[in-house]
């Protein structure tokens, strides 16, 4: 027999799901943005801010939300597309080299203002997933706690502000129809969720990097690719994938933060709002040189993580494949060099110090 203090964390975190499901309904019945997420997200941010809520969102929920967006997404590389991107390459690299600087930029101003470590400042600053900053952060000593913050700020910040922003831009157009998906065919569907979790099994053996993400986005791009076409899902399993993203990473948001903060929490919001202003306006500029469109620039250039643009990108009608393209090529120019520019800093600031 199962005791009530069992009990207890099931039930709670029950209803959060179902309060975070409705948060997501009045959200689309409003008509705002990407609603099954964003709903989600800012009511789970909401119970654990004020402390109504306790009890930690399993992270092994948010693979299951990866996997179904991200094999998802790579039906978007048809050969066409494959093609179109393989031209784009040196507007891809420079791009993700853009916001690089971008990222240093504000670290800089980031440890100045805030009165932090320069190393805390980039592992604050530069993209990447929260958890990872983390484990790199007590690698060099550095509080992870507000790193965490920072991250989950600027990724929170982005989903929120970039749908929300294009949606005023261009209007408050009916896109209810994009987000339909498939249709639901046992077969298909389940063809389409094996190649999500045979690619994220092989990218996990192989220690490579979100392999919940990255795993079955390759493998569904390469059938795609290939010219072989798989049954997308329908729009009911993708809402429930988005609510699951959004409730976790709602609930990362830590009272005791707040709470401690201070003027770092200010310094940490002020610094993602800045990154992602200036990310933003030089995307927008580069499209009016090169005649891209705008939206997918802002989007590609967007420093949140892949999973989120990749959703904002199919819920407004936006070139998914492309928008993806700019991510990933971001997250695999800067990913595996963040380490050794952290440890080069590190090293140069307690020399500096000493």
């Amino acid at each position: 027999m199962i005791s009530i203090e069992r009990l207890k964390p099931i039930v709670s975190i029950t209803l959060l799901y179902v309060c975070a499901t409705g948060a997501g309904w009045a959200f689309s019945r409003i008509g705002l943005p990407l609603p099954w997420m964003i709903g989600p997200l800012i009511l789970s941010a909401l119970c654990y801010v004020t402390g109504i809520m306790k009890t930690r969102v399993p992270v092994e929920t948010r693979p299951f939300g990866q996997m179904t967006v991200a094999v998802q997404v790579g039906l978007a590389f048809t050969p066409a597309a494959f093609g179109a991107l393989l031209t784009l390459a040196p507007l891809l690299v420079g791009m993700a080299l853009v916001t690089a600087v971008c990222a240093s930029v504000v670290a800089i101003l980031m440890a100045r203002v805030g009165r932090i470590r320069l190393t805390q400042a980039f592992l604050s600053s530069f993209p990447t997933s929260p958890v990872e900053a983390a484990v790199m952060a007590e690698k060099f000593d550095c509080d992870p706690a507000p790193i965490i913050l920072s991250q989950t700020m600027r990724i929170a910040a982005v989903v929120v502000l970039i749908p929300i922003s294009l949606f005023i831009v261009d209007g408050f157009p009916d896109r209810s129809e994009v987000m339909r998906g498939g249709v639901f065919d046992p077969v298909g569907n389940g063809i389409l969720a094996l190649t999500a979790i045979a690619g994220a099994f092989v990218f996990r053996k192989l220690r490579l990097a979100n392999p919940f993400f990255l795993g079955p986005l390759a493998f569904s791009a390469a059938v795609t690719a290939s010219g072989f076409e798989l049954m997308a899902f329908p729009g009911l399993i993708l809402s429930i994938a988005q609510i699951v993203l959004g409730t976790w990473l709602g609930s990362t948001f830590r009272r005791e933060l707040f709470l401690d903060g201070g003027r770092l929490v200010i310094t940490c919001l002020s610094s993602a709002l800045l990154l992602l202003a200036v990310v933003s306006a030089i995307a927008v500029g580069v499209s009016s040189l090169t005649g891209q469109d705008w939206e997918v620039l802002v989007l590609g250039a967007a420093p949140g993580g892949v999973t989120e643009m990749a959703l904002t990108a199919k819920y407004l009608g936006i070139d998914l494949a492309l928008v993806t393209a700019f991510q990933l090529t971001r997250i695999f120019l800067l990913m595996p060099n963040i380490p050794w520019i952290i440890r080069l800093i590190n090293r140069l600031e307690n020399r500096y110090l000493s």
